[in-house]
């Protein structure tokens, strides 16, 4: 059986998972006319075990929209992170609690807990053939403090006010100074991926540059080919790569928009790798060519405030409440997953493979009497509220249309409007935006609940309801320092109340992903299923 393992940290599926939330979680397959698994060795039907691995060959993923940016400092959205695990080597990876090391060798901390020494490993090379360095290091560091450079991981990196400081010592040694002790220190080095100096120092605004979707110069196992905006970017085997070649000559990433022409194609065999919804998988199961791999992610659909959308009703803490309390949950996980064997009822902000979690929290639902007593009392008659989804996304879809009819009973209007997932993801993260009141999303935040403070801090980059609350703010604060597990736990319990009770999203479902394997492929237990971007490390997999 295929094991799976959990990240340490892969945060930020705030954008990503933004078209993340369902079975297929946006993203779908497309054709750019290369045949799927092309190599000059016959295919094979039989177990994994039964054939010589043999170098060679092509693997296509479907993906939903066009990456936004592959730059691993800035990337948000699925498609982007995926195509970054293919294209940049992270220094080292936590599974099960135990570190896989990439571009690092080691990681030590002090005594005091107020230093961890990096040692890279030798010989580390980027794409272009120019050495992988502590510079490159420091300078990535550096870009993510850099308030300019406008990075959603800055505010990770900083404690009680100061920025933790990255601090060369030789050409493969890195001591990182922490101003306070900070437990969660290692959980967010997990996630900051290298990214060359010698490509960006000179660039003013690291973030727009074309070097981020074009020509990219990465580390990891395939290096960038060839981006034709719409149909497909691919990517070609690193034979310099830090864990030895790759057995895949090239990953082509197909781009297609429609969930419809996605199952069709991956049926067809025009693709070998796709998410699918729950609702398919009888379908992609009698197909007989693909293994069906369910894993959870750790991730948390929602439905989303904007509380700073332009009525000003959602600001208020009452009608979101009186909407909570419209919703039903267990008919929500029926209508979105078709069934509760993909989704577990959700209370909490945090995921149930996190530090800390409870369900026992606060929630408002299926009392349609005080939803209507609330809305009177809040002065929110005759409300009109705009719901933006994804379009082909089948669970926002799905989810829409439940909270029309159900904010309908409550005297509430619902208008849906559909997006592509591209203008989607931007909208949904543009810190300015007023004219949306809903949105269903999810995201995975890894196992240090540090993390969920970039969504729901009150200043943080990422805090897409634009929820304000100084008691949060202080006690994501206090968390982050605090070094005794039971008092620590006692303030992210607290943390789990407050939110729940502010009504600050309707947490709906821990959900599970589902993936279609093409079965002549091998390789995936090496390749290790991962949260968000399918496999830690696609080197792995090859054509039996």
């Amino acid at each position: 059986m295929t094991r799976i393992r959990s990240t340490a940290l892969i945060f930020v599926l705030l954008a990503l998972v933004i078209a993340a939330c369902s079975g297929n979680n946006g993203n779908n397959g497309g054709n750019n006319g290369n045949n799927a698994g092309s190599t000059n060795e016959s295919s094979s039907s039989g177990s994994e075990v039964s054939g010589e691995i043999k170098d060679g060959g092509s693997l296509i993923f479907g993906v939903g929209s066009d990456p936004l940016v592959l730059n691993p400092i800035y990337a948000g959205d699925r498609v982007s992170l995926t195509i970054d695990q293919a294209l940049f080597a992270p220094l080292f990876q936590v599974n099960n609690g135990e570190k896989t090391f990439y571009l690092a060798e080691s990681l030590t901390p002090s005594e005091d807990g107020l230093t961890y020494t990096l040692k890279l490993k030798e010989g580390l090379q980027w794409h272009d053939g120019q050495p992988l360095t502590a510079d490159d290091v420091v300078f990535t560091f550096d870009t993510i403090l850099d308030e300019k450079q406008n990075s959603l991981f800055r505010s990770n990196l900083i404690l009680g006010g100061e920025p933790i400081k990255a601090v060369k010592v030789d050409d493969r040694t890195v001591d990182f100074k922490l101003p306070q002790v900070n437990p969660a220190f290692e959980a967010t080095l997990v996630q900051l991926t290298p990214i060359p100096k010698h490509v960006f120092e000179n660039e003013a605004n690291i973030e727009q540059s074309e070097k981020n979707l074009y020509n990219v110069v990465g580390s990891g196992p395939f290096k960038f080919k060839e981006y034709k905006p719409g149909e497909y970017l691919t990517l070609e085997r690193f034979d310099d790569y830090v864990l030895g070649k790759p057995h895949l000559d090239s990953i082509t990433y197909r781009i297609a928009k429609d969930s419809n022409a996605a199952l069709l194609a991956l049926q067809n065999g025009e693709l070998n790798v796709n998410y699918i919804n729950p609702q398919d998988v009888p379908t992609i199961e009698a197909n007989g060519n693909f293994e069906i791999l369910p894993y959870s992610e750790g991730r948390l659909a929602y439905l989303l405030f904007n509380e700073n959308s332009a009525n000003g009703m959602l600001a208020k803490k009452e009608v979101r409440q009186a909407i909570s309390y419209a919703l039903n949950r267990e008919e929500m996980i029926q209508t979105i997953y078709s069934s509760g064997e993909y989704a577990d009822p959700a209370k909490s902000f945090v995921t149930p493979d996190g530090l800390f979690w409870t369900n026992d929290v606060t929630t408002y639902d299926n009392d349609v009497e005080k939803a209507k007593e609330l809305l009177a009392a809040a002065g929110a008659n005759n409300l009109n509220l705009k719901f933006i989804i994804s379009s082909g996304n089948k669970a926002m879809e799905a989810a829409s249309l439940y909270v029309q009819q159900k904010l309908k009973d409550v005297g509430i209007t619902v208008e849906i409007q559909s997006l592509d997932a591209s203008a989607f993801s931007q909208k949904f993260a543009d810190a300015s935006a007023t004219d949306f009141d809903l949105a269903y999303s999810g995201y995975i935040m890894g196992y240090d609940p540090d993390a969920y403070r970039i969504l729901y801090q009150s200043d943080a980059d990422s805090n897409y309801s634009h929820y304000n609350n100084p008691k949060v703010d202080e006690l994501f604060d206090q968390g982050a320092s605090e070094p005794d597990p039971e008092k620590r736990g006692a303030i992210y319990r607290e943390l789990q109340e407050i939110i729940a009770e502010d009504a600050v999203i309707y947490p709906v479902a821990y959900t599970k992903t589902i993936v279609a394997v093409d079965k002549r492929f091998g390789g995936i237990e090496e390749a290790v299923l991962k949260p968000v971007v399918i496999f830690e490390d696609p080197s792995k997999l090859y054509l039996k």
